[in-house]
């Protein structure tokens, strides 16, 4: 899955504000009830940086996630990786790049469910659906955040 959001904000403030695993709450819907459990203050992402959640994405069921910053480099792209958690693989990469006006912010999301065939399944009926949802939620709390983006003049 490949997302692109166009923001009114310089790469520095996207940057500021994304490489805070803090944030991640504002950006994620209230019913997932998304918790950042290791304390991570204002930290910014590194390399080997560890982040725990706690998350739940179906029928209110509470579940552990853990991913690992795999590659940052400053002011372009970050990517996390799970290494606890509800998919069997999950490989997300974040990246900014300026343009005129702002910031283009791509997503670029590989992921595999878990439960072979079953998973399939359910990625069909649900999870790609879910992953669509929070993608046009964080859209528009982003645009909160930051304004609309104007191709205009």
């Amino acid at each position: 899955m490949i997302k692109t959001q166009k923001l009114p904000a310089s790469v520095s403030e996207v940057w500021d504000f994304i490489s805070s695993p803090v944030n991640l709450k504002e950006i994620t819907p209230v019913h997932m009830g998304f918790e950042v459990t290791n304390g991570m203050g204002s930290e910014k992402m590194y390399p080997g940086m560890i982040i725990t959640y706690k998350v739940s994405p179906l029928l209110g069921i509470r579940l552990n996630w853990m991913t690992e910053i795999t590659h940052v480099k400053d002011l372009e792209y970050f990517v996390d990786e799970q290494r606890i958690g509800p998919y069997a693989m999950w490989h997300h990469q974040h990246k900014i790049e300026p343009i005129a006006k702002g910031t283009l912010m791509t997503d670029i999301v590989t992921y595999q469910p878990p439960f072979g065939f079953f998973g399939a399944i359910a990625n069909t009926l649900i999870i790609k659906g879910q992953l669509q949802n929070i993608f046009e939620y964080r859209t528009i709390a982003l645009e909160k955040r930051f304004g609309r983006y104007s191709e205009g003049p």
